[in-house]
């Protein structure tokens, strides 16, 4: 039975998580699920250059999980959703549990090659 191709559905979730598939990205999610931020702010808690900032910025932007807001002269961005923190929540614990899994399997090899 052939694979039907994906619907519009499908293709919005793809896009959603390509926009979250970049380790600075999610970096900049964890810090705005504390607050909103301004690119100064960002780039004090990233470590990195501003215009890195906002390149990172506009992909977030693009995909409408990041929102900005105008304060004075500078531009505060927070998650427009909230319930990207849960997503992250949730992201984390599966990786906790997948890095369980790992060192619980690397004691067992440690094992066996003692045994042998």
């Amino acid at each position: 039975m052939p694979a039907s191709l994906p619907g519009p559905l499908q293709v919005f979730k793809a896009e959603f998580f390509k926009a979250l598939a970049h380790p600075l990205r999610i970096r900049m999610l964890e810090v705005l699920a504390g607050g909103g931020r301004t690119v100064q702010e960002l780039q004090d808690a990233l470590g990195v250059e501003q215009p890195v900032v906002s390149q990172q910025l506009a992909v977030l932007r693009a995909k409408n999980v990041v929102a900005a807001s105008k304060e004075g002269t500078a531009v505060r961005y927070a998650l427009r959703d909230p319930a990207v923190r849960e997503l992250l929540a949730v992201a984390r614990q599966i990786f906790n549990n997948q890095f369980i899994g790992t060192q619980t399997m690397l004691r067992e090899l440690r094992r066996e090659t003692r045994r042998r």
